[in-house]
């Protein structure tokens, strides 16, 4: 905007100077060069009076018209800069209304160009935001609603008998249902502060699976289906308590609410990873949604956002999750198997 400026001043001012200027020369050289011109003899006629105020008329006359042409160009300048000015001041209130989609201006001045590519980026961070916080409200949200609904399964468990040892047996359970629940708010905000980059943890396998067996025994009954654990024994792998018995919750969730029959979970070595498979004996996943499974949003019923947060999870601990069959539905957790194994 400074050269632009610059520019714009220069010019007027020589226009004015070149309007001014221009026909005091070509008179002089008429007079030099040709003889006494017809402004010389003009100048001539009349007193000396006279001839002063005929000149004086010229000179003002110039400078008027000088002025004249240097307020147009100023004009004109003016109006080119104020331009670009009035919309990047548009796209400013545009921004600050919320609107996140901000093209940016290509006028031609540097710094006004800049500032606009400035607007253009921070909209497109604004809306990265907002979209990171809304799926982390729903992830969040999703996380805590089955260790509430465990719970929730213990408390009444609890209010429906007297023996006084099943009382403390299911106590017990939902103590460490709670404490699980708090892992996960924990895991939540761990995340949150870090942005997702964790170091890597271990877990033994068969704690998570045994602790997830007894979490979901009470639906499994109420539902009169079961849940059957096989397999190799002693495997650890890398990932975190909390997002490996998300995961696996996950896909017990999803089994009890669309499978049928017994549910079985199988671990084993494959190479270097540990392969956790779980499948029940349901109809499976339709053939239209099978390719588009773990995209947020798609699901037979429910919000969509349970398997895409699996992934997530899983991928998050160096591990992932797949379909490897549609029908009967049989998913795959892969994880790396821990040297400590």
């Amino acid at each position: 905007m400074r050269q632009q400026l610059i520019r714009s001043t220069v010019l007027a001012v020589s226009l004015a100077i070149l309007i001014t200027m221009a026909p005091v020369g070509f008179a002089i050289w008429r007079a030099t060069v040709r003889g006494r011109g017809a402004v010389a003899q003009w100048l001539d006629a009349g007193t000396p009076a006279s001839t002063s105020m005929r000149l004086g008329g010229v000179v003002i006359a110039l400078a008027v018209l000088a002025l004249g042409a240097g307020v147009f160009v100023a004009i004109q300048q003016a109006q080119r800069l104020s331009r670009p000015m009035t919309l990047l001041a548009d796209r400013a209130e545009r921004l600050g209304a919320g609107e996140s989609r901000i093209q940016p201006l290509h006028t031609g001045i540097a710094e006004l160009d800049q500032v606009s590519q400035v607007l253009s980026r921070s909209a497109q961070t604004l809306t990265k935001s907002l979209a990171s916080e809304r799926d982390f409200a729903a992830d969040a949200s999703h996380q805590l609603r089955t260790p509430l609904t465990a719970l929730l399964m213990r408390l009444e468990e609890i209010a429906a008998t007297d023996d006084l040892e099943v009382v403390q047996e299911e106590a017990n359970i939902a103590i460490a249902q709670v404490e699980r629940l708090t892992r996960v708010v924990d895991d939540l905000m761990s995340r949150t502060r870090r942005g997702g980059d964790e170091p890597k943890a271990t877990v033994s396998l068969d704690s998570v699976i045994a602790a997830l067996q007894r979490e979901w025994q009470p639906a499994f009954e109420q539902a009169r289906r079961s849940v059957r654990v096989h397999g190799e024994r002693g495997l650890v792998v890398q990932a975190t308590p909390v997002a490996l018995s998300q995961v696996l919750s996950t896909l017990l969730e999803n089994s009890l609410a669309h499978g049928r029959g017994t549910v079985d979970v199988h671990a084993r070595r494959s190479g270097p990873s540990v392969v956790v498979e779980v499948s029940d004996q349901g109809e499976g996943v339709p053939a239209t949604i099978a390719p588009h499974i773990f995209e947020r949003s798609v699901t037979t019923s429910g919000t969509g956002l349970g398997l895409a947060l699996a992934r997530d999870l899983a991928e998050s601990n160096g591990g992932r999750l797949e379909l490897i069959q549609a029908q009967p539905a049989i998913f795959a957790l892969f994880l790396s198997e821990s040297d400590a194994g």
